[in-house]
C-alpha cells in the first residue's frame, strides 16, 4: 500500500478518487500568471504525483493562462487510466493578470473547449463552476444562468460531471435543481471554519468537498499551537494541518499544490501521519484561537 492510499478513497461523481489528490495552480508563473520559471521541474512534479498514486488532478485554463493545462497533457498524456482531472470555469484573466469574471454563455462554452483542447480531452470528466460574485470568498447570487450553460455543456457530451466552487449551501440547493452537483471547492482549513454546517450537509448527501488554501491566513496564535503539535508529531505544519484535514470528515478530498519535488513527498506524506485524539482536540481549538 502506498502512502497516500492509507487516506482512503471517495466518491467523485461517477468516479471513486483518492482523497489526498494534487492542484496545479502553483505550476503556472508567479501570482498564476504566465510561464513556470522551471517547465521541467513542473513536468517532474506531476509525473511523480501520478507516479506516486496520486490520481485526482485539479487545474483551470484560467491558470496561466493556459499555462498549466499545457502541461499537465506535457507530462501525463496519453493519460493513465483511471486519472480523474477536474477543472474549473467562471474566470479569465486580465492582460495585467486580474482575476475577472467569465460568466457569459459565449465564455463558458468558451472555457470548455478551450480546456477540451490543451487538456486534449474528448469529455472533462469533472467542472466546477467558479462563483465570482465576492472575490474574497463565498456571497449570495443566482447561479441558474450560468449553471444551465454548463448542464447544457453536460447534455452535449462534453461535460461528465459538474460542481461548484466558492459556493454557498443556498447556491448548492439552487444547483442540484439544474444538474447533479458532484462537489464543492471552498476555502477552508483549521482556522477558517465557516463551512463547518455545509461539509456535514455534503457529507449526510456522499457529495465531495474540496478545500483550498489548506495553511492559508492562520494568525501567530493559531499558527504557534499548529506548529507545536506538528514539532511532537515529528511533522510539518503542512503535513498535520493535511492530516487534520483528512480526520475532519470522509467526503473531504484535498489538492496541496507545490512546483517542488520535495514538497509534493512531504505533502503525500500526510496521508499516513496519524494524529492521536489529544492532538486532534488542540487543532480543533484553532479555529477558536483569537
Amino acid at each position: 500500500m502506498t502512502q497516500i492510499a492509507q487516506a482512503g478513497r471517495y466518491g467523485l461523481g461517477d468516479r471513486t478518487v483518492g482523497r489526498l489528490g494534487y492542484g496545479a495552480m502553483q505550476l503556472a508563473g508567479p501570482g498564476v500568471f504566465g510561464p513556470p520559471r522551471d517547465r521541467g521541474a513542473a513536468v517532474a512534479v506531476l509525473r511523480e504525483a501520478v507516479a506516486q498514486g496520486v490520481d485526482h488532478i485539479d487545474t483551470s485554463d484560467f491558470y496561466g493562462p493556459h499555462v498549466t493545462n499545457e502541461i499537465i497533457r506535457e507530462a501525463l498524456h496519453p493519460y493513465p487510466e483511471g486519472l480523474t482531472i477536474v477543472t474549473k470555469i467562471g474566470a479569465r484573466r486580465g492582460p495585467e493578470g486580474s482575476w475577472d469574471p467569465a460568466f457569459s454563455p459565449e465564455e463558458l462554452t468558451r472555457a470548455v473547449h478551450d480546456n477540451l483542447r490543451n487538456l486534449r480531452l474528448d469529455v472533462l470528466p469533472v467542472v466546477n463552476l467558479r462563483l465570482m460574485f465576492d472575490r474574497h470568498g463565498p456571497a449570495e447570487g443566482s447561479i441558474a444562468e450560468p449553471l444551465a450553460v454548463l448542464a447544457d455543456l453536460k447534455r452535449q457530451g462534453l461535460v461528465r460531471q459538474v460542481g461548484l466552487s466558492n459556493a454557498t449551501a443556498a447556491q448548492v440547493a439552487e444547483g442540484r435543481g439544474i444538474t447533479e452537483i458532484v462537489c464543492v471547492q471552498n476555502q477552508y482549513n483549521l482556522a477558517h471554519r465557516g463551512d463547518d454546517g455545509l461539509i456535514d450537509a455534503l457529507a449526510e448527501d456522499a457529495t465531495a468537498y474540496v478545500p483550498f488554501f489548506p495553511l492559508g491566513g492562520f494568525s501567530p496564535i493559531q499558527s504557534g499551537v499548529l506548529s507545536e503539535v506538528a514539532a511532537e508529531l515529528g511533522a510539518t505544519p503542512m503535513q498535520t494541518a493535511l492530516a487534520w484535514l483528512l480526520r475532519r470528515s470522509p467526503n473531504i478530498l484535498l489538492i496541496p499544490g507545490t512546483g517542488s519535488l520535495g514538497h509534493l513527498r512531504e505533502n503525500l506524506a500526510a496521508a499516513a501521519l496519524a494524529l492521536p485524539d489529544d492532538a486532534m482536540a488542540r487543532l480543533d481549538g484553532i479555529g477558536a484561537a483569537a
